[in-house]
């Protein structure tokens, strides 16, 4: 990401996810389409255009790789590719930014050549440039500079600050922006997501989104597994529009949540309410689609929610654990919807990265733990991101209660129950909540109750950071299985319990022998 002073102006005539314009667009630009359908760009001085011969060379080649990919790698790497014009012994591609053009080179090379070879093009140079040129740069080169001076451009000035300043910063402007900015998270940023080699294609496009939205793959949607990061990519994209584009309505809503409020929009005849609530927003961003799977009417809401939002040109985001055509009994003209821009993926992080998360949260918690213990941690936890850190903030805890420091053996006994490679007994969500309100000394319909008595919030709290340590389920899930609160609840419940573990031996070792339980048996 760049730093220090930067200015981006961006005529209002043609602000992000099509906002108003000030003035009438002159006639010309009608012509932007008989314009990009000639597939010209401009590379420094020169304009660049393809040929039929290179045209067919690239439909030959490409047919063949779309048979030998997966859908969701040739969406989001060959789909937008096009040929230009260069000499008759080479085949040059342009795509649409340097992380495309970089997941080419670095990865299918070996297989376009061998594409290559089978339509009898062998021997042929391959070269891939990123286009410079987009509908916007043709739409300002058309536009009068008369018609451009009526308006003038939004200033939109980014300045390298501190972290705490940041933060500050962030946090005023869902306060008080003009747009407004529902449910994010102020600890998921694009500075505290780290970056590594299973998510730096969709980290990538999380950010063009973010600069452009409503103008950059439209939807985006990025899956994996749960615990990777998915959620965390959802709410920097939000806050890094609502911090650029203070004027954007931004809203970040998990699919459980949508599903609620339209439950309640029908029931308490608001559903018209509903409607505005989500088709009026500049940028929607949608956490766990999958659970859309098997209900049909909230499909059919969330299909026209799709088609008004991106009819407008406003940005949407979508999550799921796995890719849209392996959600069972989605329908297939919303699979066709999520098609339409570019399909990514998450995978579980490398060592490398492992290691490079761990050290990132020491850094922004301030605690200090050796190289030695960190490595073991990155070595043996090797599931997902948010068993990783539980893994970090248990030791630190331990550290920090007994005031001692932590080496690798005394790591392997505070987590012996990562280690163990046993046969964990299978539960439902509801089992697991009994369980541990059994052993937190509570009933089930106290632990869900609404009691404000210290020792029941407490005990509540740690059933709900326990709940999420042990499964894939989201905050808004976990709000639902104790008693259908606000997910802001757990998420408090959850940050508050990984400080309270490195203050209060009690609820360390508590905390600690629940997990420990359910990971061994």
């Amino acid at each position: 990401m760049v730093e220090g002073n930067i200015e981006t102006r961006i005529p209002q005539h043609f602000s992000p996810c099509g906002k108003p314009a000030t003035f009438a667009l002159p006639i010309e630009i009608l012509v932007i389409s008989q314009e990009l359908q000639k597939r010209t760009f401009e590379v420094s001085n020169e304009i660049v255009e393809t040929t039929p011969e290179h045209e067919q060379l690239w439909k030959a080649t490409s047919q063949v790789l779309r048979g030998q990919v997966s859908e969701a790698v040739w969406f989001s790497t060959f789909n937008d590719a096009v040929a230009v014009a260069d000499d008759k012994m080479s085949l040059r591609l342009r795509v649409p930014n340097t992380f495309v053009r970089d997941r080419i080179l670095t990865r299918y090379m070996s297989l376009v050549r061998g594409a290559l070879d089978e339509i009898g093009a062998s021997g042929r140079e391959l070269r891939v440039d990123v286009q410079t040129a987009t509908a916007f740069d043709v739409l300002e080169r058309l536009a009068p500079e008369s018609q451009q001076s009526l308006a003038e451009p939004l200033v939109v000035e980014r300045q390298k600050i501190s972290k705490s300043q940041q933060s500050e910063t962030q946090n005023a402007r869902v306060r008080n922006g003009k747009g407004a900015a529902v449910g994010l998270n102020p600890r998921y940023t694009f500075d505290a997501f780290v970056k590594g080699a299973s998510n730096q294609f969709s980290l990538a496009a999380a950010l063009r989104v973010a600069e452009t939205p409503g103008r950059s793959y439209n939807p985006l949607f990025i899956y994996g597994s749960a615990g990777l990061g998915k959620t965390h990519l959802l709410h920097a994209i939000g806050y890094y529009v609502h911090e650029h584009y203070p004027d954007l309505e931004v809203r970040y809503v998990s699919t459980e949540t949508f599903l609620n409020e339209y439950v309640d929009g029908i029931r308490n005849n608001t559903i018209a309410a509903f409607k505005r609530r989500y088709r009026e927003v500049d940028v929607l961003l949608i956490d766990d689609i999958q659970f859309m799977e098997g209900k049909e009417g909230l499909q059919e809401e969330f299909f026209h929610t799709f088609n008004s939002l991106h009819g407008a040109n406003k940005q949407i985001v979508i999550s799921s654990d796995r890719v849209p055509d392996a959600i069972p009994t989605l329908e297939d003209r919303l699979r066709g919807r999520f098609r339409w821009g570019l399909i990514t993926d998450i995978q579980p992080p490398d060592m490398e990265t492992r290691l490079a998360i761990l050290r990132n949260k020491t850094e922004r918690d301030g605690t200090t733990i050796s190289s030695d213990v960190l490595e073991f941690i990155a070595s043996n936890v090797t599931s997902n991101i948010r068993e990783l850190e539980g893994a970090l903030i248990r030791t630190v805890a331990y550290a920090s209660l007994n005031k001692i420091v932590v080496d690798v053996e005394l790591a392997k006994t505070l987590l012996t129950d990562l280690m163990t490679k046993n046969a964990v007994k299978p539960r439902t969500d509801e089992q697991l909540l009994a369980e541990i309100a059994e052993f937190v000394g509570f009933s089930v319909e106290e632990i869900k109750g609404k009691s404000r008595q210290r020792p029941l919030v407490t005990a509540r709290q740690t059933a709900m950071y326990v709940v999420r340590e042990l499964t894939d389920l989201s905050y808004p899930a976990i709000a639902r299985l104790f008693g259908g609160r606000d997910h802001t609840t757990v998420i408090h419940a959850v940050e508050k319990t990984q400080r309270v573990i490195k203050e209060r031996k009690q609820v360390y070792e508590q905390v600690t022998a629940l997990i420990k339980k359910f990971k061994t048996s």
